[in-house]
C-alpha cells in the first residue's frame, strides 16, 4: 500500500503536554489538505496518510511541506513485516546505476532480525537482482529506508522531503501582524507563524492618495502566507484622516513617527477585541528612520501589549532571501504605493525624543481620529 509518511520535529521535546502538540498538527494537517480525498492516522512519532488519489499526490506533497511542525515526509510502501514483502518493496525504489545503503530502523523490538542483519539481507538481495548496482555505506548516491513498526507493517521508501519545521500554529497563541505590502511584513508573520503563532493581519490605506491595486497586492500577500499559517483574515483600515491631520497641524519631520504611533494603537485596539496577545511588525533596527532605537520607544510607549520584532537583527538581504524562499517576494516589489509613503517628509527626524514626540502629537485629538479610523475597517477572509 501507498502511504506518505510524515514526522514531527520539535514536538519531541515536549513533555507530559506533547499530545496537545501533536493534536493540533494533526488538526493543521487536516486543514492544509481540505478537499482531497485521503485518511490520517497517528503513529508512534508520525503520521500516516493513506487512501489518498496517487495522481494527486504532488499536490498534497507541496501543501504538506508548508505545514508548521512537520520536518520532513516521505512517499512510502507499507507491507507486511516479512524479508519477502521488505525485499519486493525495496527493489521498486532501485535507481538504473549508481551506489546505494540500506538504512533500518526496527522500532519493533520482537522482529526476529537486528537492524543491521535485515539491511545486510536486503542489501544482498538487491545486489543479486540488480547486479549492475553497487553498495557504498560510506557514501551512497542514494539510500533505500526500511521502517519495521510495532503494528506488524514495515515502511520502504528511498526519499526524505525537508518541510518547513517549527511549531504548529495555533500553540503559541494569536497575534496582529502589521501588513505593510513590502518586503519585510510578509517575512515577519511567516517567522512568528513557524513559531506557533495564529496570525491575523492588519493593512493600513489611505484612499484616495493610495490605489485598489494596493490593497488588492496586500491580500494577494495575505494569501500567501496562509499557506503556512493555516488560516487569514485580514482587517483594513482608513488612515486618510489621520494622516491629512497629522500634515496639517504637525511638522513634516515628525510625520511617520506620530502615524506609527497611531498605527499600534489602533492595532492593540483589535487585537484586544480579538482575544489577541501581540502585535508584530517587520522592522529591522536602523533599516530606516521609523526604525533606529529611539523611534522604536516612541512606537512602543502608545501600547501596552507585547511587540514582536522577529527581523529586529536581520539586514536587507537575509530577508530578501526569505521572502524569495517562501514566495512573496515578487509580489511584494509590485510597484504599488503603501500609506507610509503619502505625504512622505524629506528629512523625517531619525532619533526622535519621546517628550518631543508627546509635545508635537498633543495637538491631535488622538482618540477621536482612533475611533473614526476604527469605524472604518473592512474584514476580508481569505
Amino acid at each position: 500500500m501507498r502511504v506518505i509518511v510524515l514526522r514531527y520535529s520539535e514536538i519531541h521535546l515536549k513533555g507530559a503536554n506533547r499530545s496537545y502538540f501533536e493534536n493540533m498538527l494533526f488538526s493543521n494537517i487536516k486543514t492544509a489538505l481540505s478537499g482531497y480525498e485521503y485518511t490520517l492516522e497517528k503513529s508512534t512519532t508520525r503520521y500516516l496518510i493513506r487512501a489518498f488519489n496517487e495522481d494527486k499526490t504532488n499536490e498534497l506533497v507541496d501543501k504538506l511541506k508548508n505545514v508548521f511542525g512537520l520536518h520532513s515526509l516521505s512517499l512510502a510502501n507499507e507491507v507486511n513485516s516479512n524479508i519477502d514483502e521488505i525485499t519486493q518493496a525495496a527493489l521498486s525504489y532501485t535507481k538504473s546505476d549508481g551506489s546505494f545503503k540500506v538504512v533500518t530502523n526496527r522500532a519493533d523490538k520482537t522482529f526476529p532480525m537486528r537492524s543491521m542483519d535485515v539491511s545486510a539481507e536486503i542489501g544482498g538481495r538487491i545486489l543479486n537482482a540488480c547486479s549492475y548496482l553497487t553498495v557504498d555505506v560510506k557514501n551512497p548516491d542514494w539510500n533505500i529506508n526500511i521502517d519495521i513498526r510495532e503494528n506488524g507493517k514495515t515502511l520502504i521508501y528511498r526519499d526524505v522531503i525537508k518541510c518547513v519545521n517549527g511549531m504548529p500554529v495555533g500553540t503559541g497563541g494569536k497575534g496582529i501582524l502589521l501588513l505593510s505590502g513590502g518586503i519585510d511584513s510578509p517575512v515577519a508573520g511567516y517567522m512568528m507563524a513557524k513559531r506557533g503563532m495564529s496570525i491575523r493581519a492588519l493593512h493600513f490605506h489611505s484612499y484616495p492618495y493610495t490605489s485598489q491595486l494596493a490593497k488588492d497586492k496586500v491580500l494577494q500577500l495575505a494569501a500567501l502566507l496562509k499557506k503556512y499559517s493555516i488560516h487569514m483574515t485580514v482587517d483594513i483600515v482608513s488612515v486618510t484622516k489621520i494622516q491629512t491631520e497629522i500634515h496639517k497641524k504637525c511638522p513634516e519631520e515628525f510625520m511617520i513617527t506620530i502615524l506609527r504611533r497611531f498605527m499600534m494603537r489602533i492595532a492593540e485596539n483589535i487585537a484586544k477585541e480579538k482575544g489577541i496577545g501581540a502585535i508584530i511588525t517587520g522592522e529591522s533596527l536602523g533599516q530606516v528612520a521609523s526604525q533606529t532605537l529611539e523611534s522604536i520607544i516612541s512606537t512602543n510607549s502608545v501600547v501596552t501589549l507585547p511587540m514582536f520584532r522577529p527581523l529586529i537583527g536581520f539586514d536587507k538581504d537575509e530577508i530578501i532571501e526569505i521572502a524569495k524562499r517562501i514566495g512573496t517576494f515578487e509580489t511584494s516589489i509590485l510597484p504599488y504605493e503603501d500609506c507610509c509613503t503619502v505625504f512622505l517628509p524629506k528629512n523625517p527626524v531619525t532619533r526622535p525624543k519621546l517628550k518631543i514626540v508627546e509635545k508635537v502629537e498633543s495637538v491631535l485629538d488622538v482618540d477621536e481620529l482612533i475611533a473614526e479610523a476604527l469605524q472604518s475597517v473592512e474584514t476580508v477572509e481569505i
